[in-house]
């Protein structure tokens, strides 16, 4: 443990005025008189930078007007008591404002940030009390009515974010999922509609986040018109689970976009045709089609498995029947193949999301749950990294042919009159 002494004189171990404090409590103290300093500092550079305003007696606009009540402020360090130093500036339409302790906060901003993100990350209204009671103090938690404020805001903003002008972004790339959650509230799970798209730089980016209707293709065909109103082009390539109503209302509304079916959701609706001891060989089998260096060895695997599992034509179908596809990423470069194969993107984050309904048995409304899910995804899109090969998708964008990934030189053909029209012109 430290020890503070105060007074000069102090000196024995056992003296009266020697107190034992934790580090923690040492940090709550040296930071109140830190920000006391702090406080007194900006009010005397106010005053000297205006000392030399005076009325028509001489006498100051500008002057000190003692101190306003002690207030408790939660700070990163702990529970502070703080009186921020006033001034009385009698000049028109002027008033002193502190940069550092804005009047009525009682937060500082870091910790206003910190709270809603733990509450959004898992932790309970409940959970806020124990849990950081002894770091900021009793009531540093949030309430059952600052939570319903943070919904309403959150919905707030996810209503603005889905009315936003799409003309000057553009998305090579669309993975499309359809995500369901469980409504405290009401009978019906919510299913949410989620598009995460591609810059041309190489990020992703959350595109599309809406209420849909058990993946129904007019649902979707909502958000897509929705999409392409606001000035939204078409993507290259979009990537999602074969089951989708998305692929209807995509060949309606951007008929130009290539379809690439999600690998793992293939493989489980393989897996589901087949009994259960054949399941890790079948497996292997359509690995070996889908990790395949070229669409011809990814063809001759197709044959393999389907040698293999004739006795169960219905799984045998699930490939062979939506072949084109399902192999569409090798016409894409080679360093995007692991990016295209999959819906990953979707599916890894929004374990968050399910984590933060988990924990509350879900959301009390659509609505909430919406809310919930774009904050979460919003706060999400900093960590994501860019694709690999990120320089290649310019090229996709510009039309460029790969070839089993590989980027196809274009063959220029000179016809004669192009010949005889050079010839004069040299």
């Amino acid at each position: 443990m430290l020890k503070l002494v105060h007074g000069a004189t102090a000196s024995a171990v056992g003296d009266p005025e020697t107190m034992t404090v934790g580090l923690d409590e040492l940090c709550r103290v040296a930071a109140q008189d830190m920000l006391a300093v702090s406080l007194l500092a900006e009010r005397r550079a106010y005053l000297e930078a205006h000392a030399q305003e005076l009325d028509t007696a001489g006498k100051r606009l500008v002057v000190a007007n003692g101190y306003a009540r002690t207030r408790e402020v939660t700070t990163g360090a702990g529970m502070v008591e703080v009186s921020a130093p006033r001034v009385d500036d009698r000049r028109e339409g002027e008033h002193f404002s502190s940069a550092i302790l804005p009047a009525y906060m009682r937060k500082s901003p870091k910790v206003t940030e910190v709270l809603p993100i733990l509450y959004l990350r898992g932790l309970s209204t409940g959970d806020f009390a124990p849990a950081l009671g002894e770091f900021f103090g009793a009531e540093a938690g949030l309430s059952a009515s600052s939570i319903n404020r943070l919904t309403v805001a959150f919905q707030a903003e996810h209503e603005e974010w889905s009315t936003r002008d799409l003309s000057g972004v553009d998305y090579v790339y669309w993975w499309v999922d359809g995500i369901h959650f469980n409504i405290r509230l009401e009978e019906d799970r919510l299913c949410c509609l989620v598009i995460v798209g591609v810059r041309p730089d190489g990020t992703k980016e959350l595109v599309a986040l809406a209420d849909g209707y058990r993946e129904s293709t007019e649902s979707w065909a909502e958000v897509l018109r929705s999409l392409k109103d606001r000035g939204l082009s078409a993507p290259v390539l979009a990537v999602g689970d074969g089951a989708l109503g998305f692929w209807a209302a995509l060949r309606d509304i951007f008929p130009e976009t290539r379809e690439q079916r999600c690998w793992v959701h293939v493989t489980a609706n393989c897996l589901d045709a087949l009994p259960k001891r054949l399941h890790a060989q079948a497996k292997d089998a359509i690995a070996k089609i889908y990790s395949a260096p070229s669409r011809t060895a990814a063809l001759e695997a197709v044959k393999a498995y389907s040698d293999a599992f004739s006795a169960f034509p219905k799984a045998v179908k699930k490939i062979t029947g939506q072949l084109d596809v399902l192999l569409a990423f090798y016409d894409f470069p080679l360093e995007h193949w692991i990016h295209l194969r999959t819906t990953n993107p979707i599916e890894s984050t929004f374990s968050t999301v399910r984590l933060r309904t988990k924990v509350t048995r879900g959301a009390g409304s659509r609505q909430a749950a919406l809310g919930m899910a774009y904050k979460l995804l919003d706060a999400a899109q900093d960590r994501w990294r860019r694709i690999n090969g990120h320089e290649l998708v310019p090229l996709v964008r510009a039309g460029a042919t790969f070839i089993d990934g590989k980027l196809q030189e274009r063959s220029v053909t000179t016809t004669d009159s192009d010949s005889s029209t050079g010839s004069v012109a040299a």
